[in-house]
């Protein structure tokens, strides 16, 4: 029988620490045909922090990484965790000069990559000569050092967590829709506050098996912890496809897993995506950005009661609101909107543009405060200040509390539409749209109009063979909207672009037609 060491963490190096001595014959991880116990991990762990300490990093020092979810990565993450370092993960998906900004920015000693990105590390070393040591996960990669030794000492000494509660652990980059990346600072005490968040709001078994498709660079990386504090395996895949997603659920007996809406849509239209197929799973956890509420009854319908979504930012990782299983279960048509309460623990008002709570039913900035939030940006102190003014975080997002306590997100502060003088909540139109049976995808966004002001544009991406036309979306959204929500112009586009995150890139959309204004004006 394992016992499980029950002295409560003051880091999230502690937590990790502490399940390694817990569980040290259990499965940790498993990627593909590879697997590593506790005990291995922790020799891992050992081995990451000792190339650390040779390449002359201290306390503090910034460590990047640009990898696919895999061991290695996750192993050097950990490292830095335990050894009181500060890791940068760049998210595979974005581009060189975004992931130069960000390592100049972090300033890291030390990057590490993989073969994948031979390419794109060769532009980095250009553009970023401060980092001292680039290194490789790979032992065959020519072009840079070998991060890892050819074997892993076995039987290393017991590892001890270093660092302090309030040390930043981590810088995580924002994806940059609204402007350029900030560094959000993220202290041991708000990740493992994360770690606590997710073992109260959820019903996590003894040893939960747990599947890592979207990058644990970002949002789907959080499970990973509540995960090995219970004992449990961690299942990495490179990336999402429906086949190797519901093959890796049923082989494995999958209970956790975290999806961003365009995955969970792309479920739902995969036949092979039976209730039998997925029947290990616990919590589908869903996230990142907004669900239309129909596909979500169309989920519960053909999966059962295992639904999880969650709120939150960068800022205050994932675990802001909560609308569990039960919550789904027992949902209106229109509750399947909301996005939850708030996690037990974390304290959530809805302020008004002079910092005071809005009225009942009223629309208001949700503003989070508790030790789940950010230390500040990375060398951002004024924007630091104002987003965290009176001891609360100002997410940006706006939303309205129902008469069961469920918040409804209506949209982003910045997103709202002004149009001759009424303001329209993208949100509310693009639900509509969604609904649609020959929709596929959709976002909306405001586009100047020189009656207007600003004109509703939807954007929209037919399902396959389906052929809507402008004019009947702009009635369908006329019939149950009114004329103030009606889209004055649909596109029909193959894809509406994505962030590396999975939500819409509505800073993209804009730019296409804002520019184009412009030059007529000009």
């Amino acid at each position: 029988m394992v016992t499980a060491n029950t002295q409560q963490p003051l880091t999230l190096g502690q937590l990790i620490v502490q399940a390694i001595e817990s569980y040290p014959e259990r499965v940790a991880l498993v990627d593909g045909e590879r697997s590593l116990s506790y005990r291995q991990l922790g020799e891992r762990i050992a081995a990451a922090c000792r190339v650390f300490q040779v390449a002359g990093m201290r306390r503090g020092d910034v460590v990047a990484q640009l990898s696919s979810n895999r061991i290695e990565m996750f192993c050097a993450m950990a490292a830095a965790y335990v050894g009181g370092f500060t890791s940068v993960t760049l998210h595979p998906m974005a581009g060189v000069a975004d992931h130069a900004a960000i390592v100049k920015d972090c300033g890291a000693r030390i990057l590490i990559s993989e073969r994948a990105y031979e390419e794109r590390v060769r532009g980095l070393r250009i553009q970023c000569p401060t980092v001292q040591s680039w290194y490789s996960h790979d032992q065959d990669d020519a072009a840079l050092l070998a991060f890892w030794p050819d074997e892993v000492p076995a039987g290393t000494a017991a590892l001890t967590a270093a660092g302090e509660p309030e040390d930043i652990l981590r810088l995580a980059y924002t994806g940059g829709t609204t402007g350029r990346a900030k560094g959000v600072m993220l202290s041991s005490r708000a990740m493992l506050e994360n770690t606590r968040l997710w073992l109260a709001g959820l019903d996590w078994p003894d040893a939960p098996r747990t599947l890592c498709s979207a990058p644990i660079s970002h949002g789907a990386g959080s499970l990973i912890y509540p995960t090995l504090a219970r004992g449990g395996t961690v299942f990495l895949q490179h990336g999402f496809s429906v086949p190797d997603w519901i093959d890796a659920v049923q082989r494995h007996r999958i209970q956790f897993t975290f999806i961003v809406p365009t995955m969970l849509y792309a479920l739902l239209d995969a036949p092979q995506a039976s209730k039998e197929r997925l029947a290990s799973l616990r919590a589908l956890i869903y996230g990142a950005a907004p669900a239309a509420p129909v596909r979500i009854r169309h989920a519960l319908q053909r999966w059962g009661n295992v639904l999880v979504q969650t709120y939150g930012q960068t800022e205050a990782p994932n675990t802001i609101l909560l609308l569990d299983q039960r919550a789904h279960a027992c949902a209106t048509d229109a509750e399947l909107g909301a996005a939850g309460r708030p996690f037990p623990g974390v304290e959530v008002e809805l302020l008004d543009e002079d910092d005071r709570p809005v009225a009942p039913g009223g629309i208001g900035e949700i503003c989070v405060r508790g030790p789940l939030l950010m230390s500040g940006y990375h060398g951002q102190p004024q924007q630091s200040a104002e987003t965290l003014r009176g001891g609360w975080l100002h997410t940006g997002d706006l939303a309205r509390r129902d008469a069961q306590g469920l918040l409804h997100i209506v949209d982003r502060k910045k997103d709202m539409i002004i149009t001759g003088g009424f303001n329209v909540y993208p949100r509310e139109v693009e639900d509509v749209l969604a609904a649609h049976p020959a929709v596929a995808a959709v976002a909306v966004i405001g586009v100047p109009d020189l009656k207007w002001g600003e004109a509703v544009k939807a954007v929209v991406v037919a399902r396959a063979g389906t052929a809507p036309t402008a004019s009947a979306l702009i009635d369908y959204v006329r019939e149950r909207k009114g004329a103030i929500h009606t889209p004055k112009s649909v596109d029909f586009v193959d894809q509406v672009p994505l962030t590396g995150l999975g939500k819409p890139d509505k800073k993209t959309l804009r730019q296409r037609y804002w520019s184009e204004q412009d030059k007529e004006i000009a």
